[in-house]
């Protein structure tokens, strides 16, 4: 069976559609749908001048970022050392994209409000795996 709602025409499971399920309702089912993640090397070197690696998943630089200080934190080698004015180098692979940024530039970015959904349920997400949440 099928229903048209607005142009689109949606097969119906239900045999009764509520009045106020919408196409805008729809469009919202995949507002929070992810990406194909990529394989990412998050990097920083200490005070020390001994390097830090962890490799993790992630969809965005920013995700990305906050996993790798996640991993460092659950490793328990290097998380001390972290500050807001440490340099991450994020290096995604296949192909091959290298990035810099902040500890702080990403706390600044956690700390706003997302600008559709999927960012902030991003931010949401990310907030909780780093413990702040």
């Amino acid at each position: 069976m099928r229903c048209r709602l607005g142009q689109f025409k949606v097969p119906i499971v239900l045999r009764h559609v509520p009045r106020w399920f919408t196409r805008l309702d729809i469009l919202f089912l995949f507002a929070y749908a992810k990406g194909v993640a990529k394989s990412c090397r998050i990097m920083f070197t200490d005070g020390a001048g001994i390097g830090h690696t962890a490799t993790v998943a992630a969809n965005s630089l920013y995700e990305a970022a906050a996993l790798g200080i996640a991993e460092f934190k659950r490793s328990g080698f290097a998380f001390g050392n972290l500050s807001a004015a440490t340099t991450l180098t994020v290096a995604i692979e296949a192909p091959t994209t290298t990035h810099e940024l902040t500890v702080g530039k990403l706390e600044s970015w956690l700390n706003t409000n997302g600008k559709t959904p999927r960012e902030q349920a991003a931010k949401v997400t990310l907030r909780q795996v780093l413990g702040r949440g």
